[in-house]
């Protein structure tokens, strides 16, 4: 089944600013703790329209971010048809190939899906998200003397979480997942935009 994604994700992490997980090193500390959510501008996937839906996640990676062997809790926009749930969820575990099958190809254990209230509004690295009772969020991107975003291009992760990559830091950030063992201490934020394409 095809699909085309177009959107943004927005990041907070364990790790320091810049996080060495986009360069393909190891975290900080040897381990990244991490709260993503990706927000779908424009998209379908196998024909079923998914055009403003969020997917949200909160993870444990416990070493190099291309080794896997991460952690995941996946909440479900609950605004999302049961349909375009399927179809999310379908593409997100990497059940219909391309990039979303790289990126699931990272994770070791879901330890849960739950669907509920997704909001996002960041752009070029600023701005705010929230999952449900979950992750609240508000980031800042970096800003050059000239007022112009800071970015990272090419990354290690660019083929799985887009480019470019817009670093930041939380002003504010919430998160309450420890019933799964998962907790964030929000050091560092990054945005991207992602475009996928399946045929």
């Amino acid at each position: 089944m095809g699909y085309e994604l177009e959107g943004r994700m927005a990041e907070v992490c364990s790790c320091r600013v810049y996080c060495p997980c986009w360069g393909g090193s190891d975290p900080d500390g040897g381990e990244c703790r991490f709260s993503w959510v990706f927000h779908v501008d424009r998209g379908h996937i196998g024909g079923v329209e998914v055009s403003g839906l969020n997917m949200g996640f909160v993870g444990h990676l416990p070493g190099n971010p291309l080794d896997g062997d991460v952690r995941l809790l996946v909440v479900v926009d609950d605004a999302a048809t049961e349909q375009q749930q399927e179809a999310l969820l379908g593409a997100f575990t990497g059940q219909y190939g391309g990039p979303l099958a790289d990126l699931a190809g990272l994770v070791g254990e879901v330890v849960a899906v739950e669907r509920a209230p997704i909001e996002f509004d960041v752009v070029k690295g600023s701005g705010t998200f929230r999952v449900g009772g979950r992750a609240d969020a508000e980031v800042r991107g970096q800003r050059s003397p000239n007022g112009n975003p800071t970015m990272l291009v090419d990354t290690a992760l660019s083929p799985v979480l887009g480019t470019p990559v817009y670093p930041g830091e939380p002003v504010r950030f919430e998160l309450d997942a420890a019933e799964h063992g998962l907790h964030v201490p929000g050091r560092s934020s990054s945005q991207t935009e992602f475009h996928y394409a399946v045929a």
